[in-house]
């Protein structure tokens, strides 16, 4: 049975920005998520507290992170002509760290909500942060527990959960292996990605049945990329299995700097429609996201990649 209702991780401004060749300016990427906000959507990655010179398009991380901040508090005290688009619900900016390094600049930001991220498959993680998956768990434990000890909410990533670049197909039980071992770190949600977009959406669903054996489907996300073309299928499957949490990227931008030909996202508008179509309430207006898509493409000097905003933009 299809759920009433769907919460949508946006995670454009982030896992989309981090690809596109074209880096966005701090304030581009304040008022990208300020329009996401605006349109409905209450979880938005922020940034990554990563090296810039490895991501580039993630430097000043801590800038965005706090103008976003800024707003919140100054909605909380109603000061509204202080926002440049206010909103009357609670906004969540997550934020990707990968060390403890990233992490102390993430606090010194006033992140409250933290992402750690790892792989199922033992290629990627050497080829991405050269080491091995075990390490690298070991590496987030230490973040984990000191992000949790400082009241911060940890979501956990597992990459190649459907495929990997480097050493070809993924095994389930490694992918729940995986998923486990975060859960277990004290991420309160799992996020399976397809990072290179090869799945179909009978393997999505063999791979979240397998992962839902150990981490509850409660606690699962789907985060699928369009390599194929699939990913809107997928999404549909992971529903199917009870999956009720999905990650997109407006405009389908994306793909990934360590995964060769990895298309975006699926957009988010894409899904919304979807969504909609099917009755799931996702909280998301989308007449006001396309207005954040157009704001992006525009900045970054590319077309949007989603097919429910050309179709719509062609009608009108």
């Amino acid at each position: 049975m299809l759920p009433k209702k769907v919460k949508i991780v946006e995670v454009g401004a982030r896992d989309g920005l981090q690809n596109e060749s074209r880096a966005a300016t701090v304030a581009v990427r304040v008022e990208l998520i300020r329009l996401l906000a605006a349109a409905g959507l209450t979880s938005i990655e922020a940034g990554s507290f990563v090296s810039a010179e490895r991501v580039p398009q993630m430097a000043n991380s801590d800038a965005v992170l706090k103008a976003l901040l800024a707003d919140s508090e100054a909605t909380v005290a109603g000061d509204s002509n202080a926002v440049a688009h206010p909103v009357e619900y609670p906004v969540e900016y997550p934020v990707l760290v990968p060390n403890l390094r990233g992490l102390d600049a993430a606090l010194q930001a006033g992140a409250k909500h933290i992402a750690v991220f790892a792989a199922a498959s033992e290629a990627f993680s050497r080829k991405n942060i050269n080491c091995g998956v075990d390490e690298s768990i070991e590496r987030f434990a230490a973040v984990a527990e000191r992000a949790l000890a400082s009241n911060l909410r940890v979501r956990g990533y597992v990459s190649c959960a459907l495929g990997c670049p480097y050493q070809g197909e993924v095994a389930t039980a490694e992918v729940a292996r995986v998923a486990g071992l975060l859960r277990d770190l004290g991420c309160y949600e799992i996020s399976l990605g397809d990072t290179t977009g090869v799945g179909t959406p009978g393997k999505a669903r063999a791979m979240l049945e397998r992962v839902a054996e150990v981490v509850p489907v409660e606690q699962l996300a789907a985060h699928f990329h369009d390599t194929f073309g699939q990913a809107l299928a997928n999404i549909y499957a992971a529903l199917q299995v009870g999956v009720r949490v999905v990650d997109t990227a407006v405009a389908g931008l994306g793909g990934c700097p360590f995964a060769p030909g990895a298309a975006g996202n699926a957009a988010t508008e894409d899904v919304v429609y979807m969504l909609d179509g099917l009755g799931i309430d996702s909280g998301v207006d989308l007449s006001k996201l396309r207005f954040a898509a157009d704001f992006i493409c525009a900045k970054l000097e590319r077309p949007n990649y989603s097919k429910a905003a050309v179709a719509l933009a062609n009608r009108s």
